[in-house]
């Protein structure tokens, strides 16, 4: 029986996969990194971070104390237990607010808590201690 048209074509795509392939093999055979040597796969950092090929210049090295390497976390630094800011809001009902003046932060406050008579735009001093619901001011004193 003879060999139609489309399957010549089918034939002739099938011969042009193969040859591919086996280029692609030979490719993969020429650029293998298996073998290579321990010092061509070493990769050094350098005093910026950033990776090298070449080793640091050992002449630029700088000697660190041990004794200066601080393990462990750092110190937590008690803070003032005293704090300043300013009431920025205060209801009939008794309660306000007072914003920290080194920050945006608001506390609440209750005017049980106040020492003294005070009013809104009064320059405070309080503490800071946890209720259920979030941080009060407490001990609340009309600075001078």
């Amino acid at each position: 029986m003879a060999e139609s048209f489309s399957k010549k074509e089918n034939f002739k795509k099938k011969i042009q996969k193969q040859k591919e392939k086996a280029m692609r093999r030979e490719e993969r055979k020429e650029s293998n990194d298996k073998g290579k040597d321990l010092s061509d796969m070493i990769m050094y950092v350098d005093a910026y971070g950033q990776l090298t090929s070449t080793p640091p210049d050992k002449s630029k090295n700088t000697d660190i104390d041990i004794n200066s390497i601080r393990l462990g976390a750092a110190p937590i630094e008690a803070e003032d237990p005293v704090k300043s800011g300013v009431i920025t809001f205060l209801s009939e009902k008794g309660y306000g607010f007072i914003t920290q003046g080194n920050s945006q932060d608001t506390i609440f406050f209750h005017t049980n808590n106040c020492t003294e008579m005070v009013k809104k735009g009064n320059k405070v001093s309080y503490e800071v201690e946890k209720s259920p619901k979030g941080l009060v001011a407490v001990n609340i004193k009309v600075e001078k």
